[in-house]
């Protein structure tokens, strides 16, 4: 079962973890690899994510981005994480969840990225299961949204291998890249079955 709590350092927060994987929220002491891995990464990010604001790898942005994310996560609207490797704590990308909608829904909207080095070795699928589990049972959520561009042949092979379904087809749905982009819908429910890690090479 995946545990969290908010705490003043990673040292004294219970953290989401997977299989060779754990999630937690970004904290100061983040930035140099993040934004080093970010850079790294920007050409195969860009396809799939909103255009880069022109400060965004600076230390202001990423502590202006902190303290967003406090308070989102105060106000119990969104639950932003960086995804590690354990034993080496090596930081291999990012996923939130985001949008958290409670009432009649008890909902949120799934997003991530990952640094091009990792990409295609698994990790983020193993991040996706262990969240879902945060997501059921500690936040208590009945529905994980997400949508993805109908090129991006990866990410929808993560989705439907965890046990994502397909739902629908959203025209003109985010700014991706600079560009109105249209995406296919997908959700996974708490009543259904989350699938496991077929082989090491998955998505």
């Amino acid at each position: 079962m995946a545990l969290f709590r908010l705490g003043a350092s990673s040292e004294n927060a219970n953290f989401i973890r997977g299989e060779g994987v754990y999630l937690r929220p970004a904290e100061m002491r983040d930035y140099g690899p993040w934004a080093e891995l970010r850079q790294a990464s920007r050409e195969f990010l860009a396809p799939w994510e909103p255009t880069w604001p022109p400060d965004d790898l600076t230390r202001s942005s990423f502590r202006r981005r902190l303290r967003r994310h406090q308070e989102e996560l105060d106000r119990d609207e969104a639950y932003p994480f960086l995804l590690f490797q354990q034993g080496n704590d090596r930081l291999l990308g990012g996923l939130t969840l985001g949008q958290v909608r409670r009432g009649v829904a008890q909902a949120a909207t799934l997003g991530y990225w990952m640094g091009a080095p990792h990409a295609g070795k698994g990790f983020m699928a193993r991040a996706v299961r262990a969240t879902a589990g945060f997501a059921f049972a500690t936040l208590r959520l009945h529905r994980i949204e997400a949508a993805c561009l109908p090129e991006n042949t990866p990410s929808i092979r993560l989705l439907e291998g965890i046990g994502f379904r397909r739902e629908g087809f959203a025209r003109s749905y985010l700014r991706i890249n600079g560009d109105w982009r249209d995406h296919l819908q997908f959700a996974l429910i708490e009543t259904d079955r989350i699938l496991p890690r077929r082989n090491e090479g998955e998505p």
